[in-house]
Protein backbone atom coordinates (compact mmCIF):
# COMPACT_ATOMS: atom_id res chain seq x y z
CA UNK A 1 0.00 0.00 0.00
CA UNK A 2 1.25 3.41 -0.95
CA UNK A 3 0.43 7.04 -0.25
CA UNK A 4 0.73 9.60 -3.06
CA UNK A 5 1.07 13.40 -3.04
CA UNK A 6 0.58 15.47 -6.17
CA UNK A 7 2.06 18.68 -7.55
CA UNK A 8 -1.13 20.77 -7.52
CA UNK A 9 0.89 23.57 -5.89
CA UNK A 10 2.45 24.28 -9.30
CA UNK A 11 -0.78 25.69 -10.76
CA UNK A 12 -3.01 28.54 -9.56
CA UNK A 13 -5.69 26.09 -8.36
CA UNK A 14 -3.15 24.77 -5.86
CA UNK A 15 -2.60 28.15 -4.24
CA UNK A 16 -4.68 29.47 -1.37
CA UNK A 17 -3.37 32.96 -0.81
CA UNK A 18 0.35 32.47 -0.22
CA UNK A 19 -0.14 28.85 0.82
CA UNK A 20 0.65 26.18 -1.76
CA UNK A 21 -1.37 22.96 -1.53
CA UNK A 22 -1.28 19.37 -2.80
CA UNK A 23 -3.60 16.39 -2.67
CA UNK A 24 -2.71 13.29 -0.67
CA UNK A 25 -4.35 9.97 -1.59
CA UNK A 26 -3.67 6.30 -0.85
CA UNK A 27 -4.61 2.80 -1.89
CA UNK A 28 -6.83 2.49 1.18
CA UNK A 29 -8.48 4.88 3.63
CA UNK A 30 -6.62 3.12 6.46
CA UNK A 31 -3.26 3.87 4.84
CA UNK A 32 -4.30 7.47 4.09
CA UNK A 33 -5.45 8.15 7.66
CA UNK A 34 -2.32 6.49 9.05
CA UNK A 35 -0.14 8.90 7.04
CA UNK A 36 -2.36 11.84 7.97
CA UNK A 37 -1.94 10.98 11.65
CA UNK A 38 1.82 10.59 11.21
CA UNK A 39 2.24 14.05 9.68
CA UNK A 40 -0.17 15.77 12.06
CA UNK A 41 -3.32 16.26 9.99
CA UNK A 42 -6.67 16.37 11.72
CA UNK A 43 -9.28 13.81 10.66
CA UNK A 44 -11.82 16.58 10.13
CA UNK A 45 -9.67 17.80 7.23
CA UNK A 46 -10.40 14.57 5.32
CA UNK A 47 -12.12 15.40 2.02
CA UNK A 48 -13.89 12.06 1.52
CA UNK A 49 -11.16 10.49 -0.63
CA UNK A 50 -8.11 12.69 -0.02
CA UNK A 51 -6.49 15.31 2.18
CA UNK A 52 -5.35 18.72 1.00
CA UNK A 53 -1.85 19.23 2.37
CA UNK A 54 0.46 22.21 2.62
CA UNK A 55 4.00 22.11 1.26
CA UNK A 56 5.35 21.42 4.76
CA UNK A 57 2.98 18.47 5.24
CA UNK A 58 3.71 17.24 1.70
CA UNK A 59 7.41 17.22 2.55
CA UNK A 60 6.77 15.31 5.78
CA UNK A 61 4.69 12.75 3.90
CA UNK A 62 7.46 12.25 1.33
CA UNK A 63 10.00 11.84 4.14
CA UNK A 64 7.75 9.10 5.55
CA UNK A 65 7.52 7.29 2.22
CA UNK A 66 4.77 8.99 0.19
CA UNK A 67 5.39 9.01 -3.54
CA UNK A 68 5.35 12.34 -5.41
CA UNK A 69 3.28 12.18 -8.61
CA UNK A 70 1.63 14.63 -10.98
CA UNK A 71 -1.80 16.07 -10.34
CA UNK A 72 -3.00 14.37 -13.53
CA UNK A 73 -1.88 10.99 -12.18
CA UNK A 74 -3.72 11.58 -8.89
CA UNK A 75 -6.83 12.56 -10.86
CA UNK A 76 -6.70 9.33 -12.87
CA UNK A 77 -6.11 7.25 -9.74
CA UNK A 78 -8.88 8.90 -7.72
CA UNK A 79 -11.44 8.65 -10.52
CA UNK A 80 -10.56 5.02 -11.22
CA UNK A 81 -11.16 4.19 -7.58
CA UNK A 82 -14.37 6.25 -7.42
CA UNK A 83 -15.77 4.45 -10.49
CA UNK A 84 -15.08 1.00 -9.00
CA UNK A 85 -11.96 0.23 -11.02
CA UNK A 86 -8.52 -0.53 -9.60
CA UNK A 87 -6.82 2.74 -8.67
CA UNK A 88 -3.66 1.59 -10.38
CA UNK A 89 -0.12 2.74 -9.89
CA UNK A 90 1.40 5.92 -11.31
CA UNK A 91 2.51 3.80 -14.27
CA UNK A 92 -0.89 2.16 -14.94
CA UNK A 93 -3.49 4.71 -13.79
CA UNK A 94 -3.88 6.42 -17.16
CA UNK A 95 -4.19 3.09 -18.97
CA UNK A 96 -6.94 2.01 -16.53
CA UNK A 97 -8.70 5.36 -17.00
CA UNK A 98 -8.62 4.92 -20.78
CA UNK A 99 -10.09 1.41 -20.45
CA UNK A 100 -12.74 2.77 -18.08
CA UNK A 101 -13.72 5.44 -20.62
CA UNK A 102 -13.82 2.87 -23.44
CA UNK A 103 -16.09 0.65 -21.32
CA UNK A 104 -18.40 3.59 -20.65
CA UNK A 105 -18.50 4.55 -24.33
CA UNK A 106 -19.33 1.00 -25.38
CA UNK A 107 -22.03 0.76 -22.71
CA UNK A 108 -23.59 4.01 -23.91
CA UNK A 109 -23.56 2.78 -27.51
CA UNK A 110 -25.22 -0.47 -26.42
CA UNK A 111 -27.90 1.46 -24.56
CA UNK A 112 -28.54 3.67 -27.58
CA UNK A 113 -28.73 0.67 -29.90
CA UNK A 114 -25.80 1.84 -31.99
CA UNK A 115 -23.91 -1.45 -31.70
CA UNK A 116 -24.72 -5.07 -31.01
CA UNK A 117 -23.28 -7.00 -28.07
CA UNK A 118 -21.21 -9.14 -30.46
CA UNK A 119 -19.34 -6.08 -31.84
Amino acid sequence: MVVYVDDMFLIPMGRFGRMKMSHMIADTEEELHKMADAIGLKRRWYQGDHYDVSMVMRGKAIELGAVAVTMRTVAYMAMNKKMGYPMGTPETAEMIANARRADAKKQKELENGNIHKSD
